[in-house]
């Protein structure tokens, strides 16, 4: 008899009842998912987990006794167990999401508003998304030395790029003095974007990301990375060039895309229908340079979850780009580049932290 599929098991941790269940019901819409329970606050959380261990927590930032950051951290020093932290679309409250991810948690969901049957429809199916990614997850202790001594703890349809783009142009490509990189990521993708563009240099190529993840975010995503980062770093707004010592960020909830003019690269950024679950979608950017840049661009897919950017990066190899894959000892998830070395679609297999090294070496050749 063939054994069923584990579900993922799911505490949510918020301080608003109707946040608490109307979470729940959302998550527990998919057959893969679990609700194994709901708190309060920290102190309940730990207590609950201590009775029976989830395979993710959804974890609210702002709530009392003790905050989302504060338990994360203390979370990740003594039992690691992968957190997606769940906000208010609050423009407000981003600088202190990106402190979440630099402490540990993989991923970021907007609280579930109830609204246009669409759109709860797309944010039903991106939080149970995001939650199953985060099971895979692999996270590590992170110290803390503060520690406070808890309780011991022991689908629809999917759309494809065609529908954004037209078919990727296969052949020959103008040179130009300039080469451009591409880079997608999703889950666990943050952190390991920063290793990567931390030891780049000012006058690197031109690099344009798509890191899943909502709006609002992604500014305050790209403005952390400007203030460690020798190269400029920025949302990346319609018509922005893709310039030498630049980095875009593609804007949440709105696909990037590259675009030529003679010898120059740009941006346009619009809206659109999800592609492969995801707007921005990490296939939009890259099948775009396939069609725009061909061999003068290097593509790059790194950790994440699902198969977002396989084709696209299949599409960039075809067109004449070399393609790079961080390898799975390095990735948070294996998904994204585990789908395009499946596919034919990578060059080589890189480390994180070799990338950056291998970006400007294939930039070069």
């Amino acid at each position: 008899m063939l054994q069923s599929k584990k579900r993922v098991r799911v505490l949510i941790v918020d301080d608003s009842a109707s946040v608490r269940q109307t979470l729940a019901e959302v998550l527990a819409s998919d057959p893969e998912i679990d609700v194994l329970g709901i708190a309060s606050d920290p102190f309940v959380a730990a207590t609950r987990i201590r009775d029976q261990v989830p395979d993710v927590i959804t974890l609210d930032v702002e709530m009392p006794r003790m905050d989302g950051i504060t338990f994360l951290r203390k979370l990740m020093a003594q039992h690691p167990i992968p957190v997606v932290m769940c906000s208010s679309l609050v423009e407000s409250g981003s600088e202190t999401l990106m402190q979440a991810l630099e402490a540990g948690a993989v991923d970021i969901i907007l609280k579930p508003r109830i609204g246009v049957s669409d759109q709860l429809t797309e944010a039903r199916e991106h939080i149970c998304d995001v939650v199953k990614g985060a099971a895979q997850a692999r996270v590590g202790r992170r110290r803390d030395r503060n520690s406070y001594a808890f309780p011991s703890i022991e689908s629809n349809k999917k759309l494809t790029a065609d529908a954004m783009l037209p078919p990727a142009v296969v052949g020959a490509m103008a040179r130009t003095t300039e080469t451009i990189v591409c880079i997608g990521a999703s889950t666990g993708g943050t952190e390991s974007l920063r290793e990567v563009l931390e030891a780049l240099p000012s006058d690197a190529p031109g690099i344009v990301i798509v890191q899943h993840m909502p709006e609002k975010f992604t500014a305050s995503f790209a403005r952390r990375l400007d203030s460690l980062c020798e190269m400029e770093v920025k949302e990346a707004k319609n018509g922005d060039g893709v310039l030498r010592g630049r980095v875009l960020i593609a804007p949440g909830n709105l696909h990037t895309m590259i675009e030529r003019s003679g010898a120059r690269y740009y941006v346009s950024v619009k809206d659109g229908p999800l592609i492969a679950r995801h707007r921005p979608s990490v296939d939009v950017l890259f099948r775009s340079a396939a069609r725009a840049a061909g061999s003068n661009a290097v593509g790059v897919i790194m950790t994440g979850m699902g198969d977002d950017g396989a084709r696209g990066l299949t599409e960039m190899k075809n067109a004449g780009a070399f393609t790079l894959a961080q390898d799975e000892a390095t990735s948070i998830v294996f998904g994204m580049p585990k789908e395009a070395i499946a596919r034919g679609g990578v060059d080589r297999i890189v480390p994180l932290h070799h990338l950056a090294q291998e970006i400007r070496r294939a930039a070069a050749r």
